[in-house]
């Protein structure tokens, strides 16, 4: 019986250390993934073409992520400008100086949950990954 016992605890100790610096370099990629496609969104969004970023470009980033193999429904973003003004509408760019604010989040997914092997408690169901990034408006009317 006491045998039998140590050969769960090892074996359970051996499949956690086996497998979750796996799971953890998938996370990891998501989030490098996910700040990598913040930066790409403010550097198009802010240059002196645009001044905004809208629903077309969040919708092409989106199918981007899908390749890495990200839920596109599952990626949120939220657009945001520090005067106030909308910074999603092309008919009205935000001039130059206007900081353009980016935040795209993306849920875990329950990577984390052969922590439990370990007694380590998962994070809540309800956690995401987050990449943000701010970038001043070039454009010039």
């Amino acid at each position: 019986m006491k045998s039998l016992l140590m050969f769960l605890l090892l074996s359970a100790m051996m499949t956690w250390f086996m497998f979750s610096p796996i799971y953890k370099h998938v996370l990891i990629v998501r989030q490098a993934v996910l700040q990598q496609e913040v930066d790409y969104l403010l550097e198009i969004g802010a240059n002196g073409g645009h001044g905004y970023i809208d629903a077309a470009m969040l919708q092409a980033s989106r199918e981007r992520l899908a390749r890495y193999g990200l839920k596109p429904n599952a990626v949120e973003f939220t657009v945001s400008s520090d005067s106030g003004l909308t910074a999603t509408n092309a008919a009205e760019p935000l001039p130059r100086g206007v900081s353009i604010s980016l935040m795209a989040s993306y849920p875990i997914e329950g990577l984390l949950a052969i922590d439990r092997l370990i007694g380590l408690e998962p994070p809540p169901a309800g956690t995401k990954l987050k990449a943000t990034g701010m970038k001043m408006s070039e454009y010039v009317p």
